[in-house]
């Protein structure tokens, strides 16, 4: 038993690196442009931020749909155009986004 949840953790420990990875490459494709990584500036917000700031589901809903999601963000108008990727490709991005930062902006312990 404990060899299969070992086994289960590195196939998911894996398959999230893929989508990384993946993710990355879209990024470095469509997203590159208007978003920075690194804090070194940009048109639209440091995914730095982003991935402190949002679930990793507040993201992908926000890259499937920015039109309709901007108000929710609480932005006053929109910039980011619809991008022509798959679902599966928006979860990809998503997943990279998150892994930006590892400390979210939930976790900060309430006194």
């Amino acid at each position: 038993m404990k060899n299969k949840i070992m086994l289960l953790s590195l196939i998911f420990a894996t398959s999230l690196t893929a989508n990384i990875k993946k993710g990355k490459e879209i990024y470095d494709t469509y997203c590159a442009n208007c978003h920075s990584v690194k804090m070194t500036g940009g048109m639209g917000k440091d995914l730095n931020i982003v991935s402190y700031t949002r679930t990793k589901e507040d993201i992908a809903a926000y890259v499937e749909a920015p039109g309709k999601m901007f108000r929710k963000f609480g932005y006053s108008a929109n910039a980011m155009p619809r991008l022509p990727l798959s679902q599966e490709e928006i979860k990809d991005v998503a997943d990279f986004i998150d892994s930006l930062q590892p400390f979210k902006k939930w976790m900060v312990k309430k006194r």
